[in-house]
């Protein structure tokens, strides 16, 4: 990771150095000569890093060598970013660059004394003095090289593209029919009438040995599923938290977490839960050997019915005892012929046959250092899966990482060949991931923007920085360091992953002292958090629980970079936020996620005006908290990439009216347009919506709220959204401030405004709410070639508008349009009955070619459905899924969409006139629907189950 930095550091001392020479009075004085000797010597370093990079599991004074160096990398990082800041704020504010000539100090954001004369800009570091500071520490770690005789070996990155192979699914087991056939067996058994009627079974094996993966096996076996009423997945870990395992399986039993605070309370609600049901909980990875903790769990578990089954894995058999196993299961290493054919699946894909019978001598060998563990198989496969000279296959061979043997027995070396495999840049967003607790499931979008935050991802071959992020995750998925992904049911794209424990265990492993994740129960500080040494510490995640008290000295890690606080409770933390940012100012990301406890007094309703120290600041995500709005100090986060609120049914008011500053925001939730008037105007609050054609590089999701404030159509022009061609999801809600009655002139104005917003025609999703036109149905939309899903809510239109037309529409749906009263062929698009905008002729009509799914709910005077009876009209061909709730006047369904052959599942709640209709086998309608696999009502399945809509 450090030769990584190093050239970080290296690049932005060039283009910093760069940069001050082109303008007229610089910022930083008399620091030509240091900045020179800095290159110098991170050169001079850098020539060596490789070998010091091989050399250092291996030799100790070599690892705490490159901890020193990654240390002042750190340190020069944060001085560069500074001084980079205050020329940012200079051009963004359009400061006058002579007012700096005789200043040597670099301007900043913290409270001292004015730079400006009456402009307020405030004095932090001497950057001069600090850089002189940095190049004294570094010419001692130069010199300090010299006594290991390094070699100057140049690093292997890498002209290498990227490969874009698909991910291979390595998550079945390979081989252990012997296993799989027992443990189902006992799973599926009742017991004798002298057992307990629950049992408890234990996978007893080392750590990447596959006990998680044969009890996911059996777990996801449909025998199993059908045999089981309720089966729920814990994973335990360590520390044994009984309120943590006590919520989650509350929280699997009943679909919804609880806000229940006691331990006992809990622990009753499962008892209750669990009564007279046949369940099967899997316990993963437990470790604690302490009965009593087990006790009180065991105690809430035996109102199951007889059958009922807990299934631990664990790498101890002490702790099958401690677990009152009635059956223990040892896991032993996998067959040589299991393993080969483990590894051949994975390193021989997509390879040529005289390529494989080539490279198979020399990977049965390597094949069989892996001591049979089916982790260090996938890994080592996965690494040689994109190596294709036989060259390459004999030096893994020979790695002299075999002899490691400082971790788990037989891991390391396949980790660490991988691990060395990766180009710099990849390896600290690998490392990065050690900040999160074991089996979190970390968001693939997220982590994107979190690596994006630390300046891990680099521009090149002008790709965006987003796509490049997306290519570092893929690489890393393919060599295996991540696993159990979970894809989007709507575009198939991975959407989140986890990492393997043992692969968690050695990033831990490689960022000692640097990433750390603790959770805190109760006033005292967390043991592991009391032993950390807080001046290395850079980046942590902390979970609260209920009781939990703020631990003061995470406050004394000064350098801390990332800081995700998750569980907050409100009355705890509200007050800590001043401090925070007044001790943690080199923070480059900020997340608070709040125990969401709706409506709490203790909620936090103000962000401190204090988060202007941040200045590092590039991620900042607020969530479940109640921010009407951001403090005007926010406006001097110049660096911010990433900023989301989200907040359950609460909303912001507005946004400080220097927002448009923000010129680096990549990723913004919601955009709130203000009251505005004259300058004088007391009513006056917030931004325009002009301010949004400020922030240029806005992509992914946007929210617009508050465009019933807009006040003409040339402010809704001056958004330049059709400018932004990296949006794919767009919201446009057309709320106002001010309640008023509707009228056709605020329709009217509703009407310009969407039609002059013009988004971009890449947007892939788009939902209209609250929009008070009489009809909706811009010119833009039909030309809006990759919309998807759609989104029609709160509208007080009188007729749907003809959607038909949009030719790539998957997903529509329609809610809250309590003026409508008839749907009829309108609806499908189709012009002079005989032909449809754009699609077809008039013998061959297709409307809603694509649609898959639709949804309607709450359209309360709705009372007719009907599309007429032509018969050159094709309609909804590829429908899947039909869902109607809340439509209590509606006589009936249009029989060409419940004939269809391609439906798959039906959903109709609160529409009494239908249900009636529709009753399963009674019903006068019922012929027509009993075709469809999947029919609900209202919350119970009469046919099938869930397949499209979620069951809640």
């Amino acid at each position: 990771m450090v030769d990584a930095m190093v050239s970080v550091v290296l690049e932005q001392l060039i283009s910093t150095a760069i940069e001050e020479a082109k303008e007229r009075v610089r910022l930083v004085k008399g620091v030509g000569t240091e900045v020179k000797l800095l290159q110098d010597n991170f050169e001079a370093i850098q020539a060596v890093l490789v070998d010091a990079d091989r050399r250092q599991m291996a030799e100790e004074p070599v690892r705490l060598w490159l901890e020193k160096l990654k240390y002042a990398s750190y340190d020069m990082e944060d001085v560069l970013d500074e001084w980079n800041t205050a020329r940012l704020k200079l051009q963004i504010e359009g400061v006058d660059m002579n007012a700096l000539a005789p200043r040597k100090r670099v301007c900043s954001f913290f409270p001292a004394s004015s730079c400006f004369g009456s402009k307020k800009v405030f004095l932090r570091h001497d950057i001069a003095q600090e850089i002189k500071e940095i190049n004294k520490n570094l010419d001692a770690i130069h010199r300090q090289k010299d006594m290991f005789n390094f070699s100057v070996i140049r690093s292997t990155e890498r002209s290498e593209r990227m490969h874009s192979t698909a991910l291979i699914d390595v998550s079945d087991v390979c081989g252990r029919v012997g296993e799989k056939s027992t443990l189902k067996s006992k799973l599926l058994g009742e017991g004798s009438e002298q057992q307990n009627a629950v049992q408890t079974i234990s996978l007893v094996g080392m750590g990447g040995i596959g006990k998680t993966t044969l009890a996911q096996f059996v777990y996801n076996d449909n025998d199993v599923i059908n045999h089981f009423g309720k089966r729920i997945w814990v994973c335990v870990s360590d520390p044994f938290d009984e309120y943590r395992i006590a919520k989650a399986i509350i929280e699997a039993l009943e679909g919804s977490a609880t806000n229940l605070v006691e331990l006992n309370a809990l622990l009753l609600r499962i008892n209750e839960s669990i009564a007279r049901e046949k369940f099967l909980l899997v316990l993963d990875d437990v470790w604690t050997e302490d009965y009593n903790k087990w006790e009180s769990f065991r105690r809430c578990l035996i109102n199951g019915q007889r059958g009922s089954k807990i299934l631990v894995t664990t790498r101890k058999e002490i702790v099958a005892g401690t677990m009152d196993s009635t059956d223990v299961i040892s896991i032993k290493e996998l067959s040589e012929r299991e393993c080969w054919s483990l590894f051949e699946r994975i390193a021989f894909s997509n390879r040529p046959r005289s390529e494989c019978e080539q490279l198979e001598e020399i990977g049965r060998k390597i094949v069989s250092k892996c001591k049979g563990l089916p982790l260090a198989v996938k890994t080592i496969g996965s690494l040689l899966r994109f190596k294709r000279s036989l060259r390459v296959w004999q030096s893994i061979l020979d790695s002299q990482m075999w002899q490691l043997e400082e971790f788990e027995r037989g891991l390391l070396a396949p980790l660490l060949l991988s691990y060395n495999d990766l180009p710099p840049t990849i390896k600290r967003c690998f490392l990065y991931c050690a900040i999160f607790p074991k089996d979190y499931r970390m968001d693939k979008d997220e982590l994107i923007k979190l690596w994006l935050a630390q300046g891990y991802i680099r521009p090149k071959e002008n790709k965006e920085l987003e796509m490049i992020g997306q290519e570092y995750f893929d690489y890393l998925a393919t060599r295996s360091f991540f696993q159990e992904f979970e894809t989007d049911d709507y575009d198939g794209l991975v959407g989140s992953c986890k990492m393997h424990d043992i692969v968690h265990d050695f990033a831990q492993y490689l960022t000692k002292n640097e990433c750390f994740s603790t959770e805190a129960n109760g006033r005292e500080e967390p043991l592991s958090l009391i032993n950390t040494p807080k001046e290395k510490l850079r980046h942590s995640m902390l979970m609260l629980g209920y009781e939990a008290s703020f631990p003061d000295s995470l406050l004394n890690a000064k350098k801390l970079r990332s800081f995700l606080i998750h569980n907050s409770p409100y009355d705890v933390f509200s007050p800590v936020l001043p401090r925070l940012f007044d001790q943690l100012t080199c923070l480059r990301t900020l997340k608070i996620v709040a125990r969401d406890r709706r409506w709490s007094s203790g909620m936090i309703r103000e962000i401190p005006k204090e988060i202007e120290k941040l200045i590092h600041l590039r991620f900042l995500q607020l969530r479940h908290l109640m921010i009407d709005e951001l403090p005007e100090t926010c406006c001097e986060l110049f660096n911010l990439q990433t900023l989301e609120i989200r907040q359950h049914g609460y909303y912001m008011i507005s946004l400080p009216h220097g927002f448009g500053k923000l010129e680096n925001l990549r990723h913004l939730s919601e955009f709130v347009v203000g009251i505005t008037g004259s300058r004088n105007d007391s009513r006056s609050q917030g931004c325009k919506l002009e301010v949004l054609g400020q922030l240029r590089h806005l992509r992914g999701s946007l929210r617009i709220r508050g465009l019933g404030n807009v006040k003409d159509v040339d402010e809704a022009k001056s958004a330049e959204l059709e400018n932004k061609m990296n949006l794919r999801h767009l919201g446009l809600w057309f709320d106002k401030e001010e309640r008023e009655e509707m009228n056709e002139e605020n329709g009217a104005k509703d009407e310009a405004t969407i039609e002059a917003l013009r988004p971009p025609p890449n947007v892939e999703s788009l939902e209209i709410s609250l929009y008070k036109g009489k009809t909706l149905f811009p010119i833009w939309i039909v030309s809006s070639c990759k919309l998807k899903k759609l989104r029609l809510i709160i509208c007080p239109l009188v007729k749907l508008p003809p959607l038909g037309k949009l030719t790539f529409l998957e997903i529509l749906t329609i809610g809250s349009l309590s003026r409508v009263k008839k749907v009829n062929d309108e609806f499908l698009g189709v012009e002079s009955r005989d032909h449809l905008h754009g699609i077809g002729t008039s013998s061959s009509v297709i409307a809603f070619p694509k649609l898959k799914q639709l949804e309607f709910s709450y359209l309360e005077e709705w009372e007719e459905w009907d599309f007429g009876q032509e018969d050159n009209i094709t309609i909804m061909p590829q429908l899947k899924a039909l869902k109607i709730t809340s439509c209590g006047k509606l006589k009936s369904v249009p029989d060409q969409l419940l004939r269809s052959t391609t439906l798959e599942e039906l959903w109709i709640g609160w529409c009494p006139i239908l249900e009636e209709r529709f009753k399963k086998d009674t019903g006068e309608d019922w012929s027509n629907i009993s075709h469809i696999p999947n029919i609900r009502f209202k919350w119970d399945y009469v046919q099938g189950g869930p397949r499209w809509f979620s069951n809640g």
